[in-house]
């Protein structure tokens, strides 16, 4: 077997202070990849006592499962990526958040494969590992500090060219939309959905620095060598990955508001054109943009490193803020001052706030309090008016230290709508308590079929099928008919579960295979991403083994959720995004069909009327490709 994955999990128990090795086999990458699949197998099979809903998921006993993927650490196109895995704090169920940047890759040169947090620390405690020597570190000098800080202060006292994955103080404070960050300044990325760095902060974990000098070897160094280096060529040169270098994900602000994709005053609007060109990443390329930033091995290069250099917000500088970031703190919050939506950006990195889930709960708590079921006696004399960048950077800062209102927004909007309630739990957008990314299932409807089904909750990555709304294809599995899919077909929900699974299928070996999903936003397709494992691995994979790994994958993340209580009934929308339709745009007076979807997606999928995965759709082992 290939050196290609370092064969070793490190599993360490926080509270005793040991260590043991938990081996990878050939077997189980073959069936599973690694990264989110293998840690999906790991948690069912080897944690399944813990798998109850009636055990809170910040119990000590609960793991935090970091693996690398596949291709983690080695030149593959964006083979950086590490999942961080278990149960959220925030929906209780399964959950994933994908690090970027280049911790994964360092763990990957230190020898491991990943790493295993069972139990708690008895003080606040970071964890130098260097190589194949693991240090219990104090980190009460760092505890309440922002991530930035820590890095710069952890590097110093380690190794100025190891890589950090740290909390921020929402981490510490145990809020649930808290993420783990890595990087620093000027080019962070973060795991931040789901609440993972509230699960890293409750462990007393601050943070995980991680040095090594081993690297992967290859099946076929040659041929690997060869296709990785025709792979760059053609993901630069096909689809959308240009524009991802010129103008990064930011550059779409535009383009979704044109598509009827972004969220308008808490998803109640159908246009924010003029906004959107203000906060877009052709504005931010024309006023404050610094650099371009990448992640290890990445050809892309979507990172944006910005500087304000002038006005209220000078000297904020960075990170600049993505799509998700812009649409979330401007369209859907109303602000179209880009320095300002920066400065919440800068702010929600140096606390690990998930920008998603953070503007998401604020935009339910303005409509609330226009709504008269908050006043300025809640939010510690804010008050929230659209718009207003002041008001929204005060609440981040509430948030994340829960202060006042902050404190239940801290929790997510299912449960501050639980607990305000008088009917605003129809305005709560969120599926199984995660909140909606900004991509509208009324834009895009196979995006419903979806968002109800991800193993997360409201994930747009776990399918991204909006990609063939817009006009993506890629050759020899989703090409063609590309004016009719822009005009009609995106609407169409009878087909929308088909498009649903056949995305989830794909996107599912992106996290385990260790690789960025934007590389497929260049027209990579499965059997393209195949001879990447192959040549790697002395594999013999085809496009649609690549396909069926994902399902395998996919599903058994489902049974994760079957065993936590998930059935039909929690794969529901949000009630305005199933019932009231956008009033303008392209999208306007478009509703998801559900009733025609839902039963439609359990048949394809292999599930039965209940949501559950059938024999059918797990797939015996000796389906598993050689």
């Amino acid at each position: 077997m290939p050196n290609v994955y370092a064969g070793r999990i490190l599993h360490i128990d926080l509270t005793h202070r040991r260590t043991s090795v938990r081996p990878v086999s050939d077997p189980e990458v073959r069936a599973f990849l690694m990264g989110s699949g293998l840690a999906a197998k790991i948690y069912y099979e080897e944690y399944s006592d813990l798998i109850d809903p009636r055990i809170d998921p910040l119990d000590p006993r609960n793991p935090l499962i970091i693996l690398n993927g596949l291709l983690s650490g080695t030149f593959a196109p964006t083979g950086c990526r590490s999942s961080w895995c278990g149960r959220s704090p925030l929906t209780g169920i399964w959950n994933e958040a994908n690090l970027g940047g280049h911790w994964g890759a360092e763990l990957r040169f230190a020898g491991w494969d990943g790493i295993i947090l069972i139990g708690k620390c008895d003080r606040p405690t970071y964890l130098w590992l260097d190589g194949d020597q693991l240090e219990f570190r104090d980190a009460s000098h760092v505890w309440g500090k922002d991530q930035f800080e820590t890095h710069d202060i952890l590097l110093a006292e380690t190794d100025d060219k190891a890589r950090c994955a740290s909390i921020g103080q929402a981490g510490e404070n145990l809020v649930k939309i808290a993420g783990v960050a890595t990087g620093g300044q000027p080019h962070t990325r973060m795991a931040a959905r789901g609440g993972m760095g509230a699960l890293m902060g409750s462990k007393n974990v601050k943070a995980i620095v991680a040095r090594g000098k081993e690297k992967p070897k290859y099946a076929d160094a040659k041929g690997f060598h060869a296709t990785v280096k025709e792979s760059n060529h053609y993901i630069m040169d096909h689809g959308a990955a240009e524009a991802l270098h010129l103008v990064g994900t930011a550059g779409g602000h535009p383009t979704t508001d044109k598509f009827g994709d972004n969220a308008i005053m808490n998803w109640r609007g159908g246009n924010w054109t003029e906004g959107t060109i203000k906060t877009s990443g052709k504005a931010i390329a024309e006023t404050i943009f610094a650099k371009h930033t990448f992640c290890h091995a990445c050809p892309i290069g979507c990172g944006k490193a910005v500087e304000v250099k002038d006005g209220k917000y000078a000297g904020v500088a960075g990170e600049g803020p993505e799509y998700e970031t812009l649409c979330g703190f401007g369209s859907n919050l109303q602000c179209d001052d880009l320095n300002a939506v920066t400065a919440m950006n800068d702010l929600c990195n140096r606390y690990t706030l998930d920008t998603i889930s953070t503007s998401g709960v604020l935009a339910f708590a303005f409509e609330c309090y226009e709504k008269g079921l908050i006043t300025k006696a809640d939010t510690g004399g804010v008050e929230l008016k659209w718009g207003d960048a002041d008001a929204i950077t005060s609440m981040i800062h509430k948030i994340a230290k829960r202060e006042a209102i902050g404190d239940l927004l801290a929790e997510g909007v299912r449960a501050a709508a639980a607990k305000i309630g008088r009917g605003s739990e129809k305005f709560a957008i969120h599926v199984k308590g995660l909140e909606l990314p900004y991509h509208d299932p009324r834009g895009f409807v196979s995006m419903a079929a979806n968002y109800v089904t991800a193993n997360r909750g409201a994930c747009h990555l776990e399918a991204i099928s909006y990609w063939r709304g817009v006009g993506l294809e890629w050759p020899g599995w989703q090409e063609g008919e590309r004016d009719e899919w822009i005009e009609k077909k995106r609407f169409d929900s009878a087909i929308g579960a088909a498009q649903a699974i056949d995305f989830q299928n794909f996107m599912s070996v992106y996290n385990p295979g260790g690789l960025c999903k934007f590389i497929a936003k260049g027209s990579f397709t499965p059997q393209q991403t195949a001879e990447l494992f192959n040549k790697a691995m002395g594999w013999n994979l085809t496009g649609q083994d690549v396909l069926e790994t994902g399902a395998r994958i996919f599903n058994y993340k489902r049974l994760v959720n079957v065993k936590l209580g998930i059935r039909r009934k929690d794969d529901v929308l949000p009630y305005r995004l199933a019932h009231e339709a956008r009033p303008t745009g392209t999208a306007a007076g478009i509703l998801p069909d559900m009733k025609l979807m839902l039963p439609r997606y359990y048949e394809l999928r292999g599930w039965d009327g209940n949501g559950v995965p059938t024999e059918k759709a797990l797939m015996p082992d000796e389906a598993v490709p050689a």
